[in-house]
């Protein structure tokens, strides 16, 4: 029998956790400052300098703001994400127009469902919230496998991602399991960086056959 020590199932709700109770004590003016600088490292990235329609996310658990980014791309096709029975659904949407949403099952803000839908190729860059991520390009989600289901589908899967963290979430090396999919660069206040050179995206068929683990 695997300890609890080894078991990364058990090590990611510690970890994640911990580091949910660390965010949410970030002072608000402190939050608002980071969240900024954090955009500002985003418009400078030739990542983002490349994109035309970019999948963003709307702030839960006080992520990283990206409202700032959203007034300087207003020249940028936006998408956002409804969470769909196991999976991501994504809609064109402006995330500055309060009228096109609303609360989702979790209580994130989302696209109505009528907004326009957004196929993969129709997409240059995925800003992906995260707990934290590391230094390989690995994140630490909120159990409930979206991204890494996402990710691992050849119609998603090559197109550019960035982890989007504080500084103080970004790890050295993070617990992982089969199915986790790494990202192509992580992105905090204090710079963009782009992984390792050989991580890479664990194919569907991989992730398929190991990720009956999954939380719904």
């Amino acid at each position: 029998m695997q300890s609890s020590d080894s078991n990364p199932l058990i090590q990611k709700n510690h970890l994640r956790r911990q580091l949910l109770t660390q965010r949410q004590s970030m002072p608000v003016e402190q939050w608002r400052l980071f969240s900024q600088t954090l955009c500002q490292q985003l418009l400078e990235s030739s990542l983002w300098q490349q994109a035309k329609t970019v999948l963003a996310y709307m702030t839960f658990r006080q992520e990283p703001d990206l409202s700032w980014l959203f007034l300087r791309g207003q020249d940028r096709e936006w998408g956002l994400s409804r969470c769909v029975g196991r999976d991501l659904k994504w809609h064109r949407c402006n995330p500055l127009d309060s009228t096109m949403l609303i609360k989702g099952k979790y209580g994130i803000l989302e696209p109505y469902p009528d907004c326009p839908e957004l196929l993969a190729d129709e997409v240059d860059l995925i800003l992906v919230p995260a707990v934290a991520c590391d230094r390989n390009g690995y994140r630490l989600g909120y159990g409930g496998g979206y991204y890494d289901r996402l990710l691992a589908s050849p119609d998603w899967s090559s197109i550019p991602t960035i982890g989007i963290v504080f500084g103080q979430d970004l790890l050295d090396q993070l617990p992982t399991e089969p199915w986790d999919q790494p990202l192509q660069a992580v992105c905090t206040e204090k710079g963009l960086f782009s992984t390792r050179p050989d991580a890479y995206r664990r194919s569907s068929e991989n992730y398929h056959s190991a990720s009956n683990g999954f939380l719904s």
